[in-house]
């Protein structure tokens, strides 16, 4: 399976040069020209590595990889900026970078830095396949799902679904993107399956008293979220 990057850069040059060194190099590339949209693309497209300038209209590369890690994703990052200054290095890493470039850069540096990015996750998913949130852990080798250490027996649809939000905590999804990912598909007419899965899924992660996780959102879709 071909690993999937995406650009996120509002320079069509960087952007070009990128695309085409990475598709080389057998990559699936997808680009985004600035934050907001490199935010929806990550949810959508899931990428394996994200290469993130720091200079962007609307929402600049800090931002959105603050955003990007309290929602609690750890996909790499590999952040670019064109100041060579300590306090935007250090600033990056501690919002959550995995590593960094300062433009102008070699290609031939950026694919090796893409590399080890790949590498070092692969290496983190051997270790362990299990998700966590809250008192709710997934074992996706044992396709096992506990929850305050009392057992879960969920159908194999419900199962995705779930895997689905606690991939994506603390992030609103919306109904369309739910069918997609999980029916691969949407629905026509006024079907009611998503919310009858819904509920089914509450019925079981609450059945032993548990504190309500997945939340609806009026008129935007569900989120996992540990509030009531």
């Amino acid at each position: 399976m071909r690993s999937r990057i995406l650009i996120v850069d509002d320079d069509e040059k960087i952007i070009s040069m990128l695309r085409r060194g990475l598709a080389f190099e057998g990559y699936d590339v997808y680009t985004a020209s600035n934050g907001a949209e490199g935010l929806r693309m990550i949810l959508n497209e899931e990428p394996d590595v994200v290469i993130l300038d720091v200079m962007m209209p609307q929402v600049d590369g800090f931002e959105a990889l603050r955003r990007l890690r309290e929602g609690g994703s750890k996909i790499p990052v590999l952040m670019l900026t064109a100041k060579d200054e300590v306090e935007n290095r250090v600033k990056g890493l501690d919002t959550g970078a995995d590593d960094y470039l300062v433009k102008p850069f070699a290609l031939e540096e950026l694919l090796a830095r893409v590399r080890a990015l790949l590498r070092r996750k692969t290496d983190e998913e051997l270790e362990t396949r299990k998700i966590v949130y809250e008192d709710l852990v997934m074992d996706t080798d044992a396709r096992e799902v506990t929850r305050d250490g009392k057992k879960l027996e969920l159908t194999a649809k419900e199962f995705e679904l779930l895997h689905l939000f606690m991939m994506n905590p603390k992030r609103v999804l919306s109904r369309d993107l739910i069918m997609d990912k999980i029916w691969g598909y949407d629905y026509s007419g006024e079907s009611n399956v998503l919310e009858v899965y819904i509920a089914m899924l509450r019925q079981k992660t609450e059945e032993h008293g548990g504190k309500r996780l997945i939340q609806t959102i009026r008129g935007a879709g569900y989120i996992l979220r540990g509030d009531t």
